[in-house]
């Protein structure tokens, strides 16, 4: 499971990251870009994850090396737990990595301290990413995140459950959250020996329950907005699931939301749908040993607007103090619209934002694979715009929202009384 940086050492980087934002104000951005530069330059790349990833990615940096022999691209890479707390201190430091692998809920974190070079000031060819995809790593009008790739949240559907169930597989075109429930309980009192459906309660499902009653989390300037009644009807619709036998018990819903992917109900064929991206498709089909099916989520046809988009699963940033804006520029450019990056890389870091590297490398592709393409193609007249890109301090939702709902779910609390504490709790962590 991933873990995020703590919000004290978050403080902590913002408070040193506040004097070497003036100095990144008084030097200027990039100040000797490597058009200006005779001779070879080197520049540093930074990103998390695991082997199959480096190993990936480092085939890609040699392969650019090669054709690029006055630029040397050198790799620094992590795992999740220790990144964050690296690129802080060498931020802070004035010794960030040229290119940086960057998370949704981090963009803003830096890119409001300056920390980010706006890559509207360099060439990039931008041309085959969705418009509204790549709005998604703006902040205040500048593009501080390249992004990678997208992934859509979806329903996750075992066939193999809801066949043993003697359910139909429903007609994710026009369900709703009542026939969500109802199929839950259908499956749930079969005897087939499963759950009927997962619950969740992430930032994530909270904002497209928000979209989907015609409100919202966060404005475009980062303010808490969500109304109370939201999230009132939010926490009531997690009860009545629970309570009604569509999904477990509120100590196993707790249980399953923390366990690792191999060891989630669905992937263990103990349920009949639960909530997901539509890049994780494979992994829970392996971790099951049978094929998933991949459906629309329910409420879409009743909402007042849809909550589908594309989220983007991560970005490429440029630090503000790079003094290489046109090798890094080019080595975005190879990353981004490269077949023979794309033909490495694959869905390694999400479904291609780039419609024409998605579409070429497609053949190369598992069976679960292009069914998760399919799928985010298949929603393509549907999706909205993606929410604003999380305020700073904003990562802390996720330990708040897991709180409160606990509580409710075990009643300690009622939505009623828990909507305007949870508001204020979380308008109070974001950092003005």
């Amino acid at each position: 499971m991933k873990t995020q940086p703590t919000r004290r050492k978050l403080l902590q980087w913002s408070a040193t990251a506040a004097a070497s934002a003036l100095l990144l104000t008084g030097c200027g951005a990039g100040a000797n870009p490597a058009a200006e530069e005779t001779g070879p330059v080197t520049i540093r790349f930074s990103w998390w994850g695991g082997d199959a990833r480096q190993k990936a990615t480092q085939k890609v940096i040699d392969a650019f090396n090669a054709e690029n022999p006055n630029i040397t691209v050198v790799g620094e890479y992590g795992d999740w737990n220790g990144y964050w707390d690296k690129l802080a201190t060498q931020v802070a430091a004035n010794d960030a990595p040229d290119i940086i692998q960057m998370d949704e809920k981090y963009v803003r974190e830096y890119g409001d301290r300056g920390a980010l070079l706006d890559l509207k000031k360099l060439n990039l060819d931008t041309s085959s990413i969705e418009g509204d995809t790549l709005k998604s790593g703006e902040v205040d009008g500048k593009l501080v995140g390249l992004v990678t790739g997208v992934a859509s949240y979806c329903i996750i559907a075992n066939p193999a459950v809801l066949e043993k169930a003697g359910v139909a597989m429903p007609d994710d075109s026009t369900w709703s959250w009542d026939d969500y429930k109802k199929i839950g309980q259908q499956i749930s009192q079969s005897g087939a020996g499963a759950t009927g459906v997962g619950v969740g309660y992430s930032d994530q499902d909270l904002y497209i329950w928000a979209r989907q009653q015609g409100d919202r989390l966060y404005d475009e300037s980062g303010k808490v907005v969500i109304k109370a009644e939201t999230l009132v009807s939010f926490w009531k619709n997690i009860q009545d699931l629970s309570k009604s036998g569509a999904a477990a018990k509120p100590s196993v819903i707790m249980e399953n939301a923390t366990a690792s992917l191999n060891q989630t109900a669905i992937a263990k064929n103990q349920m009949g749908l639960s909530g997901s991206f539509n890049t994780q498709l494979t992994a829970y089909s392996a971790a099951s040993g049978q094929p998933l099916k991949l459906l629309r989520l329910p409420g879409e046809s009743q909402a007042k607007e849809p909550g589908a988009y594309y989220k983007a699963s991560m970005f490429w940033s440029v630090s503000s103090r790079t003094k290489h804006q046109k090798a890094a520029e080019k080595f975005l450019n190879y990353l981004t619209n490269s077949q023979a990056a794309g033909d490495v890389m694959l869905t390694e870091r999400g479904i291609p934002a780039n419609t024409k590297i998605r579409e070429a490398i497609a053949p190369k592709l598992s069976a679960t694979d292009k069914a998760a393409i399919d799928f985010t193609d298949s929603i393509a007249d549907a999706v909205r715009p993606a929410p604003p890109i999380t305020p700073a301090g904003g990562s802390t939702i996720l330990d708040i929202l897991s709180r409160y709902t606990s509580d409710i779910l075990f009643e300690r609390t009622t939505p009623e009384k828990a909507a305007q504490p949870f508001i204020d709790e979380l308008s109070s962590s974001l950092r003005k």
